[in-house]
């Protein structure tokens, strides 16, 4: 299953989950798509920020670049 994000002809977002990518396209192409807020079925995929997986949410944040920073005693961190 995938989520897209899909944008109506007057520019309302909405989401919804296919099967895969062919799914929504043909989905899309026959009009079987409407938009909950207007009911157009002029809808199309919006552009979409990427997913980047492995990234660890609890990263160090970056150095800020005084000379204390990075030895657990950053000035921007402990303001």
């Amino acid at each position: 299953m995938i989520l897209y994000t899909l944008r109506c002809d007057k520019n309302h977002h909405f989401e919804e989950w296919f099967s895969n990518s062919a799914d929504c396209d043909s989905k899309t192409a026959a009009g079987a798509l409407s938009c909950p807020e207007c009911g157009s079925t002029q809808v199309g995929k919006a552009i979409m920020a990427p997913s980047i997986g492995g990234a660890s949410s609890t990263r160090e944040p970056a150095p800020c670049g005084a000379p204390s920073c990075g030895h657990g005693m950053c000035p921007a961190m402990h303001g």
